[in-house]
């Protein structure tokens, strides 16, 4: 599909960024961010969640953010009761965002106390100063540190989590690096006590070189313009890679098969209205193709179902099942 694209929006300053002579970029807007709660306040019972940030490689600044309901502090459930782990993988392009963001520390909270499980959400080095691979192998480290250490030496996740029933979950860009941390998980001969039951993966963010149709129609996305896409790609993937590389365009290479052989189920969720919906009906055609077990549900939302309770509340739901259920299968 071949089509001259032109707009007159500036990428960088869509995005509030200003790129640097050495390859980074000065990021000039900083979203509000959420101190972590660790301990549970005796006179607010309205609070339905705590959380805790841990240190994962103090040389590499990473680190992440773990989320426990409060119900199972005040043993509102029995002492013996054991929750799902979700592994959880912030939006933001690859380039901008953390734990912290106000934002996705709600998100993640409102999972956590909704479920009810445990989320461990990934502080991970963000691009262009860290490329691609190294949000991938970030994520790795935060899989290998819970099996090899973090169930003794995080009392949160020893005393409550279910390691054998994690789901590696990601929004947007962070999608995208679960579905690649799951790629990577499956040729680990042994991550017990972790056990990944499956990926859920919140409007996926991938390319392709060839433009969808939906692509094409972003052009001037209010959202995701689609030189806004282009500038992401450009700044996240290694130095000379097009948007046919394996990092991008999950049609190269043999994730499906992989997937499928572990028996994973898989959670695609998006919007009809998101400028990459058609690069995530085709993400899940071909896992289907592939004999990977798949889930998915597309929304009359664009990019953020948060703008719309009921479709919010709905794109909630459809995760709760997805995690509580094994036989919710398409």
């Amino acid at each position: 599909m071949s089509s001259q694209h032109y707009s007159t929006i500036d990428p960088y300053k869509f995005c509030q960024i200003i790129p640097n002579a050495d390859g980074s970029i000065t990021r000039k807007c900083s979203p509000p961010c959420t101190v972590a709660t660790p301990y549970p306040d005796d006179h607010d019972h309205h609070t339905l969640f705590l959380s805790k940030d841990v240190p994962i490689n103090q040389s590499n600044n990473t680190w992440v953010r773990i989320f426990l309901p409060r119900q199972v502090v005040d043993d509102s459930l029995s002492s013996s009761t054991k929750l799902p782990l979700i592994i959880h993988f912030h939006g933001g392009g690859f380039i901008n965002l953390s734990p912290a963001t106000s934002a996705i520390h709600e998100f993640c909270s409102h999972i956590a106390a909704e479920i009810p499980c445990i989320i461990v959400s990934v502080e991970y080095r963000l691009a262009p100063e860290h490329r691609l691979p190294a949000a991938y192998d970030d994520a790795m480290e935060v899989l290998q540190w819970i099996k090899s250490t973090g169930q003794e030496e995080e009392e949160w996740l020893g005393k409550y989590a279910d390691f054998s029933c994690c789901y590696l979950m990601g929004d947007s860009a962070g999608g995208n690096i679960a579905y690649h941390a799951g790629l990577r998980a499956t040729q680990i001969d042994n991550l017990l006590p972790l056990k990944i039951r499956g990926l859920i993966l919140n409007q996926p963010f991938f390319g392709e070189v060839e433009r969808t149709e939906s692509e094409l129609r972003s052009l001037n996305d209010p959202f995701l313009p689609l030189c806004v896409n282009d500038m992401i790609w450009e700044l996240s993937l290694p130095v000379g890679a097009d948007r046919d590389h394996e990092y991008c365009n999950p049609m190269v290479g043999n994730g499906g098969p992989k997937i499928a052989a572990m028996g994973w189920r898989v959670s695609v969720n998006g919007g009809k209205k998101d400028a990459l919906i058609e690069r995530q009906i085709e993400l899940v055609k071909m896992m289907k193709v592939k004999g990977v077990k798949v889930v998915s549900r597309f929304g009359e939302g664009g990019h953020n179902p948060a703008e719309n309770p009921s479709e919010y509340n709905a794109f909630i739901a459809s995760i709760k099942a997805f995690v509580l259920s094994e036989s919710e299968l398409e």
